[in-house]
Parts: structure tokens; sequence; C-alpha cells
């Protein structure tokens, strides 16, 4: 699995593509994809960029999460 990148050696993400019908490892900073042997495959497009960046907005507008912080049940194992 190509967690780390060769040229940035940064983290990579796993993305699921319906068209490639396999996992690529996106690299947030060189924006790349590879595939499971480690081989780049392309470069991110901009429509994708956009489209993650329309998911990310519209999950902080629709997402209700509590703001007091969640305390631990004490007791329970």
């Amino acid at each position: 699995m190509p967690l780390f990148c060769k040229q940035c050696s940064d983290r990579r993400y796993p993305e699921y593509h319906e068209t490639e019908k396999e996992t690529l490892w996106l690299c947030k900073t060189c924006r790349n994809f590879t595939n499971a042997e480690d081989v780049i495959v392309r470069e991110q497009t901009d429509e994708e960029r956009e489209a993650v960046a329309k998911k990310l907005e519209e999950f902080d507008k629709t997402s209700n999460f509590p703001a007091e912080k969640l305390s631990r049940r004490k007791g329970v194992n």
C-alpha cells in the first residue's frame, strides 16, 4: 500500500473511483493519484477538487454536532 508519497514524503489518502473500478491513493500536496503498485496514474483535476470542496461545504451545512464536549461514562469497561 502506498501510504506515503515518494516525491514529498507526505501522507496519501485512499479514494475509490467508479470509472477506474479501483482504489486510487491521493497525495494532497502533489495532487496526484497512484495505484496499489505505487505507480503515478494521473493528476487530480480541477473538477474533482471543486466536487470535493462542494461535498465538504454541504457536510458543514448539514452536520449538527453538539457544541459541548462529550464526556465518557465512568465505571463502564
